[in-house]
């Protein structure tokens, strides 16, 4: 803290580098040791102003007649505590106290000074000594007169107000009440107003307001009662901006202040910042100008001159900034009622906000992979506090675990910048295939801010784009076997968003079924099986030396609509498509040729006309027909009976074919087949364990309700730390009431293999684990229309974690794996594998003595999955 003396002004400056961040507590001490905390009313009562000076400075000023000062002859001593504190409860605050001494006076007949918090007024008092010497003749009527003032030397007795609709007087002990603050000094009178009190009034001068009390003061000084005038008035306004300029107007002779007197003389205006007076050739230099005109005072200075300072300011959200400077102007005049008269106006003004915009620059080290953005200008008064990424928001430290690093750069200027550092793989990086080889990354988080002193806050949202030639494009091996075409999709690093079609349909698992296609992915590759007679596929031409179809695939950038085409094209033997059986029966399939686009399937024929197709499919048409039949011709020689027809199509209303595929069946004559046969009496029937296949499935949803679970696409999904996960294990087939479901042990892994390390155990034995501080929690299931069997399921939640290595959080995928024990919910007798303690429903146990392993055989050991069944009744089918 420093301290520095203003005329009869003490300041004393707490330096920001010590007491920023800190809670912060006043108090004036007395003479007596006693420190009196300061607030808002009892510092404007008693001469003190606390106020920010540029770029956070704090600064304390006191009058030279505040209430706990010291005076001694020429000088006055202020003593402040000042306590600072980290937390609002100022515990285990620091106290620091400073005290100085200043030189006052000397005192003009009136004082009139106007402070930014209060206003006062001090009057030399005097008794002439004529009156004394009629006072000390006759101090006994004096104390029958006045009872009531009788006590001290030198005292107030009371303040009489003077307001339009009336006067009313108050005590000293009633006016200190109400807020004013009053002293006394040998020689002075002295009354503080701060600027709400209750008898204020709202004055006009040359059309600029004033605030201002009209008031009388009753002193008592030896036997004797005084009165002088204490009003006061102060400038409220008259400040006006033009030209980007500020224009200080201040009336020179105000009625409130002059009742009485009917002749002025000036002596003196002078005009300063900060309480430093200026030199003429001080207040040229800033292009500072100040007029005296015959009734107004005006002083002009330049927005953003020396003297002043800029602080954030923030409006509607938007960031901005406000030109501050602290004027002061001292006009002294004579008048012939008062004399000397000294009026000295502190003005603090601010100028309207002013919209600041600032720049953001992206300087990525492409090379080193690292988005650098910086952030600016701002002033120091600024502070970054929070970021908000992919919706949730953080603050600076916390912000490091999501890969983002911040930096403060401080200027010579005053002012400052702040830079982001994230790296391109970040998670929260959006990545995007532009084209040929370049992908996009695209940072989108927003900054939050802070202003001090003033806790304003404003956001600013970053959206920058860096495109690398980093993009490596799915690549494809195709192949065939005797049956089906093959295409092995090798992953690139830009097909995130890419689904795979083919004819215009989209590659789904629930599709695959449907059209007879596998289709598996395993995160690095794609792999694409397709019969040979598939609606998937293209057919080239039919020739003897074979059909060629092709498969074609077409990835799809669900984003971008960026294309990639692979295809495969192989020969497949003819007799793929004919079978000529033993009985005379042949079965024929026709394909439709790509160069025959309009083709109908439906429409094709044999040479019969009236044999149409008995399956028809969208690019095949199958015929079954006996030898005999449809037009079909035939030829003999000596060793063999040959059968031809052919599959036609006719155009509508064309008689001339546009297809025409034939096709020929031979048979042998006279050829001896040995077929060997025994018979054995079949035993009688019995019933004896088999195998069969469980389908299970674990499913993650959205939220409790259970009602919307996480599709193949959404996969992987994003969840943060301690967000909840909602799972599902379901027993799918055999849809069987008497088989119920039990959890055995769940954990998750980083990688796909449930073996892999490391592993954290969630569920063991069908409990939750006791060493994790979130607990699982159980769900009930209940009967619905999607839950036929609720013992066929089991529900439960658990809260997000990751893995840690050393300190480091893994930013991996986690994987989720269960075991579990299918039991029959016919009654057991007690302590066997199936009896579940944990588990949510009723306690069922699984199988027990040799008697009962008719229904449930062969179960696994607790440490493995129970997979294989055995059935009675379902015998037949798991079979």
């Amino acid at each position: 803290m420093s301290s520095e003396c203003m005329e009869n002004f003490l300041r004393i400056t707490l330096r920001v580098e010590y007491f920023e961040d800190k809670y912060l507590s006043f108090s004036a001490v007395d003479q007596s040791g006693i420190a009196w905390e300061l607030d808002e009313a009892l510092a404007s009562q008693c001469g003190y102003t606390v106020t920010y000076s540029s770029w956070n400075n704090i600064e304390f000023r006191a009058s030279a007649l505040s209430c706990h000062s010291y005076l001694e002859k020429d000088t006055f001593t202020v003593t402040i505590q000042v306590k600072a504190s980290h937390t609002p409860d100022m515990k285990n605050a620091s106290i620091h106290l400073k005290s100085a001494s200043c030189r006052y006076g000397p005192w003009s007949l009136r004082e009139l000074l106007c402070e930014t918090n209060y206003m006062e007024v001090s009057v030399r008092r005097d008794v002439p000594q004529t009156v004394k010497d009629l006072i000390e003749e006759e101090s006994e009527d004096w104390t029958l007169a006045f009872p009531e003032a009788k006590s001290g030397e030198a005292s107030i007795w009371q303040i009489v107000f003077h307001q339009p609709e009336e006067k009313r007087a108050l005590l000293v002990s009633d006016a200190w009440s109400a807020g004013y603050g009053l002293n006394t000094t040998d020689t002075r009178i002295l009354l503080r107003v701060p600027y709400n009190a209750a008898q204020t009034q709202l004055l006009k001068a040359q059309g600029i307001t004033f605030s201002a009390v009209r008031s009388s003061t009753f002193y008592k000084q030896q036997w004797m009662i005084l009165m002088v005038d204490t009003a006061v008035a102060c400038p409220v306004d008259g400040v006006d901006y033009a030209n980007k300029t500020i224009i200080w107007t201040v009336p020179k002779y105000i009625q409130a202040l002059c009742t009485g007197a009917t002749s002025f003389k000036d002596v003196l205006v002078e005009a300063g910042v900060n309480l430093h007076k200026l030199s003429v050739e001080e207040m040229a230099s800033r292009k500072y100008v100040l007029s005296n005109d015959f009734d107004v005072i005006t002083m002009k200075v330049p927005i953003g001159a020396e003297g002043g300072y800029y602080k954030t300011s923030v409006n509607s959200g938007q960031h901005g900034a406000r030109y501050c400077i602290n004027l002061f102007l001292e006009h002294q005049w004579e008048d012939n009622k008062w004399g000397l008269t000294k009026h000295t106006i502190i003005k603090e003004i601010e100028t309207p906000f002013e919209l600041v915009e600032l720049t953001v620059t992206n300087n990525s080290n492409l090379s080193a992979r690292i988005m650098n953005v910086t952030v600016g200008m701002f002033l120091l008064d600024v502070e970054l506090v929070n970021l908000t990424i992919e919706g949730a928001t953080v603050t600076v430290p916390e912000a490091v675990q999501h890969g983002y690093r911040t930096y403060e750069i401080k200027y010579a200027n005053q002012s400052k910048a702040y830079v982001i550092h994230v790296s391109f793989d970040a998670q929260s990086i959006k990545k995007e295939y532009l084209r040929d080889d370049i992908r996009t990354y695209t940072l989108n988080v927003t900054l939050e801010f802070i202003v001090h002193p003033t806790s304003e806050t404003f956001s600013v949202p970053i959206v920058t784009l860096s495109a690398i030639k980093d993009a490596v494009l799915p690549s494809a091996r195709g192949f065939c076997d005797e049956n089906s075409l093959h295409l092995h999709i090798i992953h690139g690093n830009v097909d995130q968003n890419w689904m795979p079609f083919i004819s215009g349909r989209h590659l789904t698992p629930g599709a695959a079924q449907k059209y007879n296609y596998s289709l598996s992915d395993n995160g690095t590759h794609l792999a694409i099986s397709v019969p040979f007679l598939s609606s998937l596929l293209d057919y080239e031409e039919i020739h003897t030396s074979g059909v060629l179809a092709s498969l074609h695939l077409t990835l799809k950038d669900g984003v971008t609509l960026a294309n990639k085409d692979f295809s495969v094209s192989c020969r497949f033997s003819p007799s793929e498509l004919i079978q000529c059986l033993p009985n005379g029966t042949v079965v024929i399939t026709a394909v439709k040729l790509v160069r025959l686009a309009d083709l109908d399937t439906s429409l094709l024929v044999l040479s019969d006309r009236n044999c149409k197709p008995s399956l028809v499919t969208e690019k095949t048409a199958t015929f079954k027909f006996n030898v005999n039949t449809c037009g079909t011709r035939r030829k003999f020689n000596s060793t063999s009976i040959t059968y031809e027809n052919e599959v036609i199509y006719f155009r509508p209303g064309n008689d001339s074919p546009v297809y025409k595929l034939k096709f020929v069946c031979l048979y042998t004559i006279k050829q001896t087949v040995d077929v060997r046969y025994e018979t054995k009496k079949n035993p009688s029937s019995s019933i004896k364990p088999g195998f069969g296949s469980l389908d299970l499935s674990l499913k993650l949803f959205k939220d409790e309700s259970y009602s919307d679970l996480y599709q193949e696409l959404e996969y992987p999904v994003v969840k943060y730390l301690k967000e909840t996960l909602y799972f599902e294990v379901e027993l799918l087939q055999p849809a069987d009431p008497r088989l119920e479901l039990n959890l055995e042990d769940c954990w998750a892994t980083n990688s796909k293999s449930q073996d892999s390390l490391p592993q954290w155990p969630i569920l063991i034995n069908g409990c939750g684990n006791s060493k994790d501080s979130h607990r699982t929690v159980f769900h009930k299931v209940n009967y619905s229309t999607r839950v036929k069997f609720p013992q066929h399921l089991k529900r439960f939640e658990v809260t997000m974690f990751t893995f840690i290595e050393g300190t480091t959080p893994l930013q991996k995928q986690l994987y989720f794996h269960c075991s579990v024990v299918i039991c029959s919910t016919m009654a057991q007798p007690s302590n066997f594998l199936c009896q579940r303690r944990c588990n949510p429903g009723k306690h069922r146990l699984g199988f027990s003595n040799s008697k009962d392993l008719s229904h449930i055989a062969d179960c696994v050991t607790p440490e493995d999955i129970c997979k294989n069944l055995a059935f009675q009744e379902l015998l037949p089918a798991l079979q």
